[in-house]
């Protein structure tokens, strides 16, 4: 997968709580392998039953458009484990969500594909939105190696992301990569284990 050291952009508000991944990615994104996930992300709030964008939707208006990070309600990518819903946010070009909480699920789908879910305390995401919302320039940088989120009007917060999920989002690594990392230790382990417990090794 894609490293993950720092996004820097345009960040979205939006501010809603429980966004679950029917809403992310609907059902017709996952009917054909050709489907094009980021235009359908969201598609039942951007478009029209005709087709045509909703002009008051958050990624249909300018600057927004060109989102590289969106700021939200609690509770995002509940619903079903859908990892098209991770995919269709890659696909618009958006490399980080922030939210007050995640649904683990949609949590972890998106450690896995090199999509940072950071989590802030709900007032801060709050403050933030609001100065996306007011911005002549809505944009930010997150940047995993300082671990320092800025934005509009001198916005600056510190985060944190455990030691494992951080290294494996810095070096593009998803978890069987992270498993291969410690072969050495494992093979280590399997002869030592082999000497103590020789029976559990015997081929029937």
């Amino acid at each position: 997968m894609d490293r993950f050291t720092k996004v820097e952009g345009i960040a979205a508000p939006m501010m809603v709580a429980n966004v679950n991944t029917d809403a992310l990615s609907p059902t017709a994104a996952g009917k054909s392998t050709s489907v094009d996930l980021g235009k359908l992300l969201f598609a039942n709030s951007r478009y029209n039953l005709d087709g045509s964008e909703i002009p008051e939707f958050v990624l249909n208006r300018e600057p927004y458009r060109q989102a590289k990070i969106l700021v939200t309600g609690e509770n995002f990518g509940c619903g079903s484990s859908r990892e098209r819903a991770v995919w269709a946010l890659q696909k618009f070009g958006i490399r980080c969500v922030i939210a007050p909480s995640f649904a683990d699920i949609f949590r972890d789908n998106s450690y896995q594909n090199g999509l940072l879910p950071l989590e802030l305390p709900a007032d801060v995401c709050n403050k933030l939105a609001d100065l996306l919302e007011h911005a002549n320039n809505p944009e930010m940088s997150v940047d995993l190696e300082t671990q320092v989120v800025t934005g509009p009007n001198g916005f600056r917060h510190s985060f944190e992301v455990s030691a494992e999920r951080r290294m494996a989002l810095l070096e593009g690594l998803d978890e069987m990569s992270v498993i291969l990392r410690m072969e050495p230790e494992i093979d280590q382990f399997q002869a030592a284990d082999r000497v103590q417990r020789p029976w559990i090794y015997e081929r029937a």
